[in-house]
């Protein structure tokens, strides 16, 4: 709907930039806002909860109609939820879950993240076909939903199949640097390389990072090492062009979108959306036209 009929002010809580994925949908937020002709509020936190919570309470203080918030962390959030309930200001949560009661946000928009994780970790077991293969992985930042639902998803996918074993879990903090880094570590600790026959990552960014130690390491991403993550980021698509990365689980960037329908339909009779609303995890690999991919989401930002 064109909320020319509630031109509303939401002030929305990002994470940071921590990763291309983010960076999307700060740039996909922006565009949701002012094709409704909404007045949005930015707060970049960095990475931080106590800047998220600050921000939380700065809007609240100016009275915004509503509050978007990415949770860096699960917990730790009740104090300022429940001062935003009181305000009666409606707070949607984006693609993160957090540990407080329900009643304390209005929905939550975001992928099923145990999904994705399935989905990735099927990608694996059906292209190994029963050969054995040692799995290094690469977790996102400790805490984070993201991080202990991408991980529980992909055991769940292996479980059961005793060729797979992840030899090597430690985080990247879902950052290329930390990624390369850590993967640096992990083809030290493992024959420079040899015993390792994937890398499961759980964002593209850091999968970005490992490729490049891969290579350094004289070794064929995508054919000595195997590749999967998550996201869908323009960059995995050059990497999969390349032949350097496998298979990718799409994380849409727009989480705004539906966030951003289910207030105005709040705001316009009361009307109350389900607890969570979810998107598509859609597979992508490398005959799924990676370049074209890259071409349609060069420009969002990531």
């Amino acid at each position: 709907m064109s909320s020319g009929a509630l031109a509303q002010t939401i002030g929305f809580s990002q994470i940071g930039s921590e990763s291309g994925w983010r960076a999307a949908e700060t740039t996909v937020t922006r565009q949701e806002a002012e094709k409704r002709g909404i007045d949005l509020k930015f707060a970049d936190a960095q990475q931080k909860q106590e800047n998220q919570i600050k921000a939380v309470r700065s809007f609240i203080a100016q009275g915004v109609d509503a509050i978007l918030l990415a949770p860096v962390v699960a917990t730790g959030w009740d104090s300022v939820l429940e001062e935003a309930k009181e305000a009666e200001i409606p707070v949607v949560l984006l693609d993160r879950m957090v540990d407080s009661s329900k009643d304390l946000y209005l929905t939550a928009v975001g992928s099923d993240l145990v999904h994705e994780g399935e989905v990735a970790g099927k990608w694996l077991v059906d292209t190994l076909a029963g050969k054995p293969c040692n799995v290094v992985e690469l977790q996102g930042t400790t805490g984070s939903s993201p991080a202990i639902d991408r991980k529980t998803g992909f055991e769940n996918a292996i479980k059961g199949h005793d060729n797979i074993k992840i030899v090597r879990s430690q985080t990247g903090d879902f950052t290329r640097t930390k990624g390369k880094e850590v993967m640096e570590s992990f083809l030290k600790a493992e024959g420079g390389g040899a015993n390792i026959c994937a890398l499961y990552a759980h964002n593209d960014d850091m999968a970005v990072g490992a490729i490049q130690a891969i290579k350094e390491a004289g070794l064929k991403p995508g054919t000595d090492i195997l590749v999967v993550s998550i996201d869908a980021v323009p960059d995995i698509f050059v990497a999969m062009a390349a032949g350097e990365a496998n298979a990718t689980v799409e994380l849409t960037p727009n989480m705004a979108g539906p966030a951003f329908d289910a207030l105005a339909a709040f705001m316009k009779d009361g009307t109350m959306p389900p607890k969570f609303i979810q998107t598509e995890s859609k597979l992508y690999t490398q005959a799924d036209d990676p370049k074209g991919e890259y071409e349609r989401r060069k420009d969002l930002g990531y």
